[in-house]
């Protein structure tokens, strides 16, 4: 049995199979741990929904920014961006199965085998790896609940509070939660967050660095994986123990994944890039 971390899909199931099949995964003794995005912007959001429910127990995904944007817009009756892809998902036959599957996902994974912590996009430095499952718990909470998640759908969205804050509470609370795990890439020394810069770590403004370098961060003795940012650069910084697998495979570059059962990592090429390159 082996362990696979793999990256945003984003919707490109044809690649996800042809990974699967680089690695020999076998849906019967292989695991899947997935980063998050499963959805939009490439051509195949729904088959990549309905292969990944489908595997039941042998996959674990963590919830991304476009996962919770798709939840709330079947909430609210709408269809989006068409650049993003996700009508075939809101008009299919099973689209109530599935977005339900999707809603009761996690945020944050802590897996028992391997002693890895699983997150779309970042941790404020503020946190421990308990403190993170525990205010992704509360976030998860309040998005399958029957009555609460209308009303966190509907104050999810906005740049506020760019830091936690222990005190936080109420919407503020669970949007700064979901901020942080679904859309981080960079911040302060302070844990103040940027959540519009989208380019590679290089070329971060004075005073910003990846969440991940932040000195005091809280979880620098956790290994963590994610996804989300694209332009990272590198798949593995060891000295932080992390690992972004976001690759970006829509924008025409790769898809990646991680075996952690010895750290072995495996790249597909993209063919053409689905989408031009404005990663976010």
């Amino acid at each position: 049995m082996s362990t696979y971390a793999i990256g945003d899909i984003q919707g490109c199931f044809q690649g996800l199979q042809e990974l699967l099949g680089l690695v020999r995964f076998d849906r019967h003794r292989d695991r899947l741990l997935l980063t998050g995005d499963l959805v939009a912007r490439g051509p195949d959001s729904l088959e990549t929904l309905r292969f990944v429910a489908g595997l039941g127990a042998r996959a674990i995904t963590v919830l991304g920014n476009h996962d919770l944007h798709l939840l709330a817009l079947a909430e609210k009756g709408e269809s989006g961006d068409p650049a993003d892809r996700l009508g075939a998902v809101l008009a299919a036959p099973d689209a109530g199965r599935l977005l339900h599957w999707l809603r009761s996902q996690r945020l944050a994974y802590r897996d028992p085998h391997h002693h890895v912590l699983l997150i779309h996009a970042g941790v404020a430095p503020q946190w421990t790896q308990r403190q993170t499952l525990a205010l992704a718990g509360e976030a998860e909470a309040a998005l399958r609940d029957e009555r609460r998640h209308r009303a966190f759908f509907a104050q999810m969205y906005g740049d506020e509070p760019r830091r936690w804050r222990d005190t936080l509470d109420g919407s503020e609370r669970l949007r700064a939660v979901v901020n942080i795990l679904t859309r981080a890439r960079v911040c302060d020394v302070d844990g103040n967050f940027d959540y519009r810069y989208k380019r590679g770590p290089a070329e971060a403004p004075a005073g910003l660095m990846p969440w991940f370098s932040v000195p005091a961060r809280r979880t620098r003795r956790s290994t963590l994986i994610f996804g989300h940012w694209s332009t990272l650069g590198a798949v593995h910084w060891p000295a932080y123990g992390v690992y972004g697998l976001d690759t970006g495979y829509v924008w025409g570059g790769s898809l990646t994944a991680l075996r952690l059962d010895d750290g072995r990592t495996f790249s597909l090429a993209a063919r053409h890039a689905e989408r031009a390159p404005t990663p976010a």
